[in-house]
């Protein structure tokens, strides 16, 4: 998979909500009303995440979710899987 250069990141969040990139990555903060809504949330990307084939880094604390995407098979490097898992999660999001 061939990674996307940093303006083709820049220009793919432009379609994302809030997206970040930095350090060869995207990344987003979400938060939740509590730690069984942030539990929720990731068992549902988790199988969305499956499905693709890609998986994302990341951690929970009580209510928030903080998730990292980039892709190992390209040099850790953002490609386009990021950015249609990273689309997948957020049409999760605004679901809950």
């Amino acid at each position: 998979m061939k990674p996307l250069t940093s303006k083709e990141v820049e220009s793919q969040l432009e379609a994302l909500d809030n997206w970040s990139f930095e350090n060869d990555q995207i990344k987003k903060e979400f938060s939740f009303e509590n730690f069984k809504e942030a539990m929720a949330f990731m068992v549902q990307v988790g199988f969305e995440a499956e499905d693709l084939g890609h998986h994302p880094n990341w951690s929970n604390v009580y209510n928030s979710v903080s998730i990292q995407l980039n892709t190992h098979d390209a040099d850790n490097k953002v490609t386009n899987k990021d950015i249609q898992l990273a689309k997948a999660i957020d049409k999760i999001y605004k679901k809950n």
